[in-house]
């Protein structure tokens, strides 16, 4: 009898029948497999820390399929902000672009110190699918019902074996409705009918900025430039998201200034400011097209600056232009390769030539 694995399935914020009709089908698929409990939530962007539905997840504790109209890495790390770890669990249902940026990043040789390298995650797996990959339903039910089997488990006991094997429990699926002082956990036990989990919230629309561990190396160029208290550090001086709803709506202007792309604004017309794997791929080839800068020959740290500044202005305060956090990251580079050439002039004074 295989280990049962939860499913949540995130639904738009926009309401499109279209998007609806494909969330309710997926949902309706699963329904009857043995061993596959279903949570639908709200639009997981939007969901916040302390809310019903963010408590819901938490509690689910073994491997999880994540189905949302998110990236990948944007669905994996607004799990992460909220106390929901897990490894990154691989998919195979994808875009080929996804696809072949997955490549290009396994061939990558990096030697930079990660912020997840010095963290603990939890004994799971986290899987997320991308509901814009397919407008099939079947697409997604065969890759959730290929991920369960890759995770089963049989478990035969030696009564089990003399009698012939274990017998399928005839059972039926239980429908929950989670209101937000209600909160049912689903069925544990192997023998328990598939449960659907259904959260009831409201909540309005989201604007603040995901940080992917596994591309952030700390280096706090974000904290420097963000001039809206958004982002702060944790006990151990770890860059973290700490205000989010200081974050000005619309502007993804941290985004541009990372050196390496680890900043999310999941909602973003723009790929790589949303969460594609293949912007992540493509940081080395042109920052500037990449983030989507208009065609008059500013960099990405430019555009930034200059979305910072409207928001400056919005909000009643003096421009600053490239004069605060931008420059930084400069500096250090060429401090570095002063003192690289230091040392290159120290070791040859040493060979006494």
């Amino acid at each position: 009898m295989a280990k049962r694995i939860s499913v949540v399935v995130s639904q738009s914020p926009s309401k499109n029948p279209a998007k609806r009709k494909l969330e309710e089908d997926i949902v309706a698929g699963l329904l009857f497999e043995n061993g596959i409990d279903v949570t639908i939530v709200p639009n997981l962007y939007d969901i916040k820390p302390e809310s019903t539905g963010m408590l819901a997840l938490r509690q689910i504790g073994g491997n999880v399929v994540v189905v949302s109209w998110l990236f990948e890495r944007a669905a994996h790390w607004i799990l992460d902000r909220n106390a929901i770890t897990g490894h990154v669990g691989e998919v195979l249902l994808k875009n080929e672009d996804e696809d072949e940026a997955d490549s290009e990043e396994e061939g990558d040789e990096d030697d930079k110190d990660r912020v997840i390298d010095s963290r603990s995650l939890k004994n799971r797996k986290i899987y997320c699918l991308d509901l814009k990959i397919s407008n099939r339903a079947e697409d997604f039910i065969d890759e959730v019902k290929r991920i369960h089997q890759e995770n089963a488990v049989q478990i035969v006991g030696l009564g089990d074996i003399i009698n012939g094997g274990i017998p399928k429990p005839a059972v039926e699926p239980k429908l929950t409705s989670i209101g937000d002082s209600d909160l049912s956990s689903t069925g544990s036990g192997l023998d328990q009918p598939s449960v659907v989990n259904r959260v009831e919230e409201s909540g309005g629309r989201r604007w603040y900025p995901v940080i992917d561990y596994s591309r952030c190396t700390n280096c706090m160029e974000c904290i420097d430039f963000c001039l809206f208290g958004v982002y702060g550090v944790d006990a151990v001086d770890t860059i973290l998201v700490e205000q989010p709803d200081n974050c000005r709506k619309g502007c993804p202007a941290c985004s541009r200034v990372c050196p390496e792309n680890a900043i999310m604004f999941p909602q973003h017309k723009t790929p790589a400011i949303a969460g594609s794997s293949d912007g992540v791929a493509s940081m080395k080839i042109d920052l500037s097209q990449l983030f989507g800068a208009p065609a008059d020959g500013k960099s990405a740290e430019e555009l930034a600056a200059l979305e910072r500044d409207e928001q400056l202005i919005a909000a009643g305060r003096d421009a600053v232009g490239m004069t605060v956090g931008v420059p930084r990251r400069h500096e250090d580079k060429s401090e570095q390769s002063k003192d690289d050439l230091d040392d290159l002039v120290d070791q040859l004074n040493d060979l006494d030539i």
